[in-house]
């Protein structure tokens, strides 16, 4: 069908980037990401138009963070803009010009890794993207399954442990409390509190005290060995392999494609957590075990896939 443009919101910036049928991104535009709705809807306006100079357009892709209906057309609900049944698909399409369609910003970047990423050769794949929270895509049959309302996948919010922490949806106990960027901060904070004489390189990687601890401390204390840097990596991959082997008894796919600002430490997570994995996997020395496989278009993932999901009226279902 040509070529499309891919958008995707993120918290300090919207981009939008023109895309092939092969996944290649020949242009992109930046803008800011203002604080308003409407505002929002301006902004992706003007990186349509930024990205789209020069190129013929067949229609756009946006990614949202938040509950997209099944029409891929209105979002629900959003927990970090204020849009609440926000008719996205209209307001961008009145300013555009161009045919649209609105997904959920992790099945867009689960698309993009199935189809031109970690995914490809794959049937049946289950993306997670371990980031500041915690998101995924289903893929069954070659078909990006959104469930009746256009809301499945939503993992983070499974209930991992029962009246457990509380989460920003209101609910206790989700799995984005235990795995995440979030959650891994936590325990490295808890750890270098309770024994700092353990946390010697992490505490020096910041202010000294385990408030000062942030992600990119963890990351580079744990490959210089900080013991409570490489046991906080080890909780976090408990609980990512211990939620997908409950996955892995709804979908059985062949792989997990781990994606997020995470899945950049390479093995330093896909190790622990591959062993997780099987350790809870019921059965799992004697059944198939799926690959758990790092995603390979980091940040794009999510514009490629948005773009890509454009082409058709509802490749989805």
């Amino acid at each position: 069908m040509g070529l499309t443009i891919g958008v995707d919101i993120g918290g300090t910036k919207i981009a939008a980037g023109v895309v092939d049928e092969e996944g290649n991104i020949l242009s992109t535009f930046k803008v800011p990401t203002p604080t308003t709705p409407q505002a929002i809807v301006d902004a992706i306006a003007a990186a349509v138009e930024g990205a789209r100079a020069g190129h013929e357009i067949v229609g756009v892709g946006i990614g949202a963070a938040g509950y997209v209906d099944r029409q891929r057309s209105t979002v629900y609900f959003a927990p970090n803009i204020d849009w609440r049944q926000e008719p996205l698909k209209e307001a961008v399409e009145a300013r555009v010009g161009l045919p649209v369609v609105v997904e959920n910003d992790a099945n867009a970047a689960a698309w993009g890794e199935y189809k031109f990423g970690a995914g490809k050769g794959h049937r049946n794949v289950i993306c997670i993207t371990l980031g500041t929270g915690l998101g995924g895509g289903i893929i069954i049959g070659n078909k990006l399954r959104r469930g009746h309302f256009g809301v499945a996948a939503e993992f983070g919010h499974i209930r991992m442990v029962p009246d457990g922490l509380l989460c920003g949806c209101g609910s206790q106990g989700c799995w984005e409390q235990y795995a995440s960027g979030r959650a891994l901060v936590r325990y490295a904070k808890q750890r270098a509190n309770a024994t700092p004489e353990n946390a010697d390189i992490l505490l020096s990687l910041g202010d000294g005290s385990p408030d000062g601890i942030e992600g990119k401390h963890i990351s580079m204390a744990a490959r210089q060995g900080d013991p409570v840097a490489v046991d906080s990596y080890r909780e976090l991959a408990r609980w990512a392999g211990a939620g997908l082997a409950d996955l892995a008894s709804l979908f059985d796919p062949s792989a997990f494609i781990v994606g997020g600002g995470l899945s950049d430490e390479g093995e330093l997570v896909l190790d622990p957590i591959r062993k997780s994995y099987k350790r809870w996997l019921v059965g799992g020395n004697w059944r198939p075990v799926a690959d758990v496989i790092a995603a390979r278009l980091g940040n794009e993932a999510g514009l490629v896939g948005a773009a890509d999901l454009a082409r058709e009226p509802d490749p989805i279902m």
